[in-house]
């Protein structure tokens, strides 16, 4: 598929999740295997006022691409200049995220809400692809519920308008993330444009992905499926060119994971905050492991980097062999 100048075969994207994809997490998924990765969510009315942690959450690096910073809000001129501040960033592309189905964001007409408005839904687009010389893409969902399915018009609207690709979180708005994702929607949105089409809802192991790709969609967006399993991009790369599994990460791998993202975390956060944001993904990397509540709840004690390590180190030398081995089977 092609965005812009960017040319990539079936590639895996990591989903912009907020409080998640941060550019910690953002480079170990690109170690891992990621194809595809984007900014967490920012408000377009930040960006043009210059706020400081929206500005900080649009930085990217060379390493991350191809990378896309994804804005939202609903005022076509705070939208238009917010591309342009993010086109300072240096992206590859941006993304307009038109999926959110947060109520405080789709009660301003903003994310989701505009599903529900589709000539503001076009002039939004209209207007970022004017404030940047960057190609410019949308992410969005079904419709605004199941009474009201309109993604193939949408699809319609936004190659017409000039985005060079959508991606489509296969629910409605009212589902939010509940229920079953229907791909079904993919196959009958790639018989009405010519733009590459990227899916997304319910991807949580290679097969998932395998089956995804066979409804003809370009690329397949992975977001909580990557939360407490990073190596999900590796697995399923592995599975769809071999079709066999890898073995998943022993308890070694996820120890030194989990200090390979929290060593990022600091690097680029600043050792306090970025050592506090990192305590949400300790359970993910602890799940199953001896000792594990206890041991996370020892990790939550620090604020600094160097003990922890110290102790992630020990906790992973010091591991019962027969408890890894049980771990391995277990999984």
């Amino acid at each position: 598929m092609r965005i812009g100048t960017i040319e990539l075969e079936k590639p895996l994207a990591l989903a912009p999740m907020e409080d998640v994809t941060d550019i910690s997490f953002r480079l170990l998924c690109k170690r891992l295997g990621a194809d595809l990765l984007y900014t967490e969510f920012v408000a377009s009315e930040a960006l043009i006022r210059d706020a400081r942690k929206a500005m900080a959450k649009i930085r990217v690096t060379d390493e991350e691409r191809p990378v896309a910073v994804q804005i939202f809000g609903g005022v076509e001129t705070s939208m238009e200049g917010a591309a342009a501040v993010a086109e300072r960033a240096n992206p590859d592309f941006i993304d307009i995220n038109c999926g959110c189905w947060v109520r405080n964001v789709v009660l301003r007409g903003e994310g989701a809400g505009l599903l529900k408005d589709l000539p503001k839904f076009e002039a939004v687009v209209k207007s970022v692809i004017s404030g940047t010389r960057l190609p410019v893409t949308v992410k969005t969902r079904l419709g605004w519920d199941p009474d009201s399915i309109n993604i193939e018009d949408v699809a319609r609207m936004v190659e017409q308008a000039g985005a060079q690709a959508i991606t489509i979180h296969c629910r409605t708005r009212s589902q939010a993330h509940d229920g079953d994702a229907d791909w079904s929607w993919l196959e009958r949105v790639k018989r009405v444009v010519s733009i590459p089409v990227i899916g997304n809802g319910d991807l949580v192991k290679p097969e998932d992905v395998k089956r995804m790709f066979e409804t003809g969609c370009d690329g397949a967006m992975i977001g909580r499926g990557a939360i407490t399993n990073p190596w999900i991009f590796r697995e399923t790369k592995h599975f769809l060119s071999s079709g066999e599994h890898l073995p998943p990460p022993g308890m070694v791998e996820r120890v030194n994971t989990c200090i390979e993202h929290l060593t990022l975390s600091a690097e680029h956060k600043g050792e306090r905050r970025g050592v506090l944001e990192f305590r949400k993904h300790y359970g993910g990397y602890l799940k199953g492991l001896h000792n594990a509540a206890k041991f996370r709840a020892e990790m939550m004690q620090y604020v600094e980097v160097e003990p922890i390590l110290a102790r992630l180190n020990q906790y992973r030398d010091e591991y019962p062999a027969e408890e890894n081995y049980e771990l391995s089977i277990k999984n």
